[in-house]
């Protein structure tokens, strides 16, 4: 009874986190690019694979969690779970304990973990699937079997049910990768008010503190000291003061958690550097055309783009990019490249608002069919 229940809860947890990552595959592997940016694990040149290790991470979870479930190959499923969790949990340690992945995306954009959340949450599975291979030992078979006796048609009947469910993720997987995902956990779903999620972030905004590293001249002494407490201080400060700042080595800390929500990284600003986000979400139609590597999209489809546009009337129509050269017939505008990923799953990428309120969105190559 308990070693079958822990099974369905590891099961479940798998499932879904492979589920997750599976309707947005494309986001998934912005998350694999960042680490292996060269800020994080410095291999560059494994970014562009990065779609097709999304693509293995997601598969195994999926696939192992459901064989998991239906206790199909036993042996073979634990011990290649707990080696894919020793790989997360390397994964998530690294990212907590340098601080250099906020997110590490294990589930999507459904559930936030921070870096240490998601390292513990490894390694109480790990312990979990540890746990269930030493209880389910005296049921491995050496042969392609299942873990425990079944009747031939309970066999068929569990390979017909992997399969269903197989077909089911590879199509949620392809619908994904070619359009949009079928589930949109992201704050810029379609039917989501930026003005007014711009409202509650303003009423409610997130404080930080600065925290500077001070270090005694005489005594090398260093001391952390926040922004308030400097300022009262003056014997940090004032003329001849042994205290003298750290370059490099401040902190911005934060002290007080306001409204959560992406779209405080919703700006965009003309290349002069005057910023165009008010007009936008106030506009009764803005049509907003994004692009978060310019070098990489053809001609052809922007022009097409371009073409559909401008043949609406009454819009306010912008290009958003990280080039301000990128579009020819349309107002080029900037806007954060990562936060462009956010919104845009497709390079390029539409977007259409009526007075802040997103009411479509979908790839270039299916807005101009």
């Amino acid at each position: 009874m308990i070693k079958g229940l822990l099974r369905f809860i590891i099961a479940v947890i798998f499932i879904l986190s492979g589920f997750v990552k599976a309707v947005d595959l494309v986001g998934f592997s912005f998350k694999m690019e960042e680490y292996f940016s060269p800020a994080v694990f410095n291999m560059p040149f494994f970014e562009k694979f990065a779609l097709l290790f999304s693509i293995i991470v997601v598969v195994l979870e999926l696939f192992l969690g459901f064989m998991l479930l239906l206790k199909m190959k036993l042996k073979f499923t634990l011990s290649a779970l707990i080696a894919l969790c020793v790989f997360f949990g390397f994964l998530t340690f690294y990212s907590a304990y340098f601080n250099v992945v906020t997110d590490c995306g294990c589930f999507g954009d459904a559930i936030k973990f921070t870096p240490w959340q998601s390292f513990f949450k490894d390694v109480a599975l790990l312990i979990g699937l540890i746990i269930l291979f030493v209880m389910y030992k005296k049921d491995f078979r050496k042969t392609d079997e299942y873990g425990s006796s079944k009747k031939e048609s309970t066999g068929k009947f569990k390979y017909a049910l992997f399969a269903i469910f197989s077909l089911g993720m590879i199509y949620i997987m392809a619908q994904g990768i070619m359009h949009e995902p079928i589930i949109d956990f992201r704050d810029y779903k379609v039917g989501t008010d930026i003005k007014a999620e711009k409202e509650k972030i303003n009423k409610n905004p997130s404080e930080y503190k600065t925290f500077y590293s001070l270090k005694n001249q005489k005594t090398g002494e260093v001391l952390k000291v926040n922004q308030d407490d400097y300022i009262k201080e003056t014997k940090y400060w004032a003329e001849g003061s042994p205290w003298k700042i750290e370059e490099g080595k401040n902190e911005s800390v934060l002290v007080k958690e306001g409204y959560k929500s992406e779209i405080v990284k919703f700006k965009i600003e003309d290349p002069t550097g005057m910023e165009l986000t008010d007009e936008i979400i106030k506009a009764p139609k803005a049509i907003l055309v994004f692009s978060y590597h310019p070098k990489e999209v053809s001609a052809d489809l922007i022009q097409k783009v371009e073409a559909k546009v401008n043949a609406q009337k009454g819009a306010l129509i912008y290009g958003v990019s990280t080039d301000q050269n990128t579009f020819k017939t349309i107002k080029n505008t900037m806007m954060d490249g990562t936060a462009i990923k956010t919104i845009a799953r497709s390079n390029p990428f539409v977007m259409i608002l009526q007075n802040g309120k997103i009411v479509d969105k979908q790839p270039a190559k299916d807005y101009v069919k």
